[in-house]
């Protein structure tokens, strides 16, 4: 069990489209347990293979209070949303301490394989919903912040850039 480095927004990295996990075997599950533990180690509740550097269609999310009940989506796809949204802040390990209102839909049905490769859908709705389309965005090489103005973006780019420039400093 490895904590793995997240990438930070702008990399270019985060807007690589992950390719789907042609089987679930030990090296997946491997993956998977590194993200779970950089997820916690980061006090996440959603992290998506692409965050750190695996441009595999992988996501690990938990929502629980107790932060004990890990989900484990792989080729996940969308099969149904509920055509009401609404906008809510979000966050993102890989544009940390920023929040912005993103508009998604508040419930959505997600067909995709566990960690053994079963097929499986999840029935999701509130705050694992608004997780399971943030996490999949990332899988298609979006960030939330692509759903902010123009203006917001270059702002929050620019903070992201000089943060990242005084860590290194």
């Amino acid at each position: 069990m490895a904590i793995l480095p997240i990438l930070c927004y702008p990399d270019p990295r985060l807007h690589t489209v992950a390719r789907p996990v042609q089987a679930v075997d030990e090296r997946v599950r491997a993956i998977i347990t590194d993200m779970l533990a950089t997820m916690y180690d980061a006090h996440g509740i959603g992290l998506a293979a692409t965050q750190v550097n695996v441009h595999e269609r992988i996501v690990v999310i938990d929502v629980s209070e107790e932060r004990n009940q890990p989900l484990v989506v792989i080729n996940p796809e969308i099969v149904w949303a509920s055509p009401e949204t609404h906008v809510g802040d979000e966050g993102c390990l890989s544009v940390p301490g920023i929040y912005d209102g993103v508009e998604r839909a508040i419930a959505v049905h997600v067909r995709a394989l566990d960690e053994h490769g079963q097929v499986r859908t999840i029935k999701a709705e509130d705050t694992l919903a608004v997780c399971l389309q943030h996490e999949m965005d990332h899988l298609l090489g979006k960030v939330f912040v692509e759903y902010l103005s123009p203006l917001k973006r270059n702002r929050i780019k620019t903070k992201m850039v000089k943060m990242q420039r005084e860590a290194a400093e």
